[in-house]
């Protein structure tokens, strides 16, 4: 029988199913962030406007109390970037990621760190941490220079902090208009709770549960794309273990893609609603082929830290807000109903960011000084 051809636009369908973009959710703010994999969090605001496009009435005092009850956790994790994660995920993955983060670092800084002994670095940065008490990343850099001047302080940190000691950013960094800097300590001592030890005998449940994950937030997608997403290369057997759970498509340009059997995947008509997201959101950052919700001409921009407006599914414009106005710069020509739309949608967004009670999820365009679109391109 022949697989079936899943073009862009049921793609992207699929993908606003799965990231609670089609439709705004009613789960509770950690069961969000579980079902998406975590947030990428390197801008510790941007998280916040992730859960707003996401969930009906997000309030931001239910994510602060999840991460200073310590529910949820900044981390580095997938591709060695910044996560929030729910605090069962921190653990059971972090020991998956744990030979990713190191080659991510000395990828940066191999010269920098050759001749360092990373085992040994890891014990002294673990025995420095061990005392339960946060630090920033160079007042550990100063306890372990004398042991490694070589490196200098910011390859030596960045290969403690992001690859050899798993830790978490401690709160206030990370809460709702809190500006903190980075102080971090032991994931473990945190969370009161060891990680997850490697499987034994070459088994690999942690991958396989990943594959099941990424495809139910993110799927129907293709390995190329899985890898994209964590930063794993070595995930061939877990979906070769997993496959016969799976169903298998191809998309317009011949790839494989597997998904899980009873992920909603909607009709390509489906409308799909203005959506603002924020800087760095793994709705695009997810896929090693993006083509399904941005154009290969914008695709940089998420890259670059972006804002970005959905429109009709895909990304339409670029946002920013300026003194409790949200300004939008379109990528495209907008209708007279969708630049309504973006309006209606920037309004709530604006009342959000502002705290003005009318900003529910469902603005009203009424008030739309608080929303400026600029001219779209010719």
């Amino acid at each position: 029988m022949a697989t079936t051809v899943l073009d862009n636009r049921a793609l992207g369908r699929a993908t606003l199913a799965r990231q609670l973009l089609l439709d705004r959710a009613e789960l509770p703010v950690l069961n969000a962030v579980a079902h998406l994999g975590g947030l990428q969090a390197q801008e510790p605001q941007e998280p916040f406007t992730g859960l707003w496009s996401r969930l009906r009435a997000f309030d931001p005092a239910a994510l602060d109390g999840l991460l200073t009850g310590r529910s949820v956790v900044r981390t580095h994790l997938m591709r060695r970037t910044v996560h929030l994660l729910t605090a069962d995920d921190a653990l059971a993955w972090r020991s998956r990621h744990a030979a990713m983060l190191r080659q991510r670092v000395l990828g940066t800084y191999r010269r920098e760190l050759d001749g360092v002994d990373l085992d040994e670095l890891a014990a002294a940065g673990h025995a420095v941490m061990a005392d339960g008490e946060p630090r920033s990343m160079s007042e550990l850099v100063r306890t372990l220079a004398g042991r490694w001047p070589e490196p200098g302080p910011r390859a030596l940190g960045e290969m403690v902090i992001a690859a050899l000691v798993p830790v978490v950013q401690t709160p206030p960094r990370g809460l709702w208009r809190t500006k903190a800097g980075v102080r971090n300590v032991l994931l473990s001592s945190w969370l009161g709770r060891d990680i997850h030890p490697p499987a034994p005998n070459g088994s690999d449940p942690v991958g396989e549960s990943l594959v099941r994950r990424y495809l139910a937030a993110f799927g129907p997608a293709a390995s190329a794309d899985l890898r994209a997403w964590c930063g794993l290369a070595g995930l061939p057997a877990a979906v070769s273990a997993v496959r016969g759970e799976l169903v298998a498509f191809r998309d317009s340009r011949g790839r494989e893609l597997l998904d899980l059997p009873d992920a909603p995947r909607p009709d390509p008509g489906t409308p799909a609603p203005v959506r603002f997201l924020p800087a760095f959101d793994n709705v695009i950052l997810g896929y090693h082929d993006r083509g399904r919700i941005i154009d290969d001409a914008h695709r940089g921009l998420s890259v670059a830290g972006a804002r970005v407006v959905l429109v009709d599914g895909r990304v339409a414009a670029t946002w920013s807000v300026d003194a409790g106005t949200v300004l939008v710069t379109p990528l495209r020509g907008l209708s007279r109903a969708e630049r309504d739309a973006v309006t209606e949608e920037g309004h709530g967004l604006a009342c959000f960011l502002s705290d003005d009670d009318s900003g529910s999820n469902n603005g009203h365009a009424g008030d739309s000084d608080r929303v400026r679109i600029s001219a779209s391109p010719h």
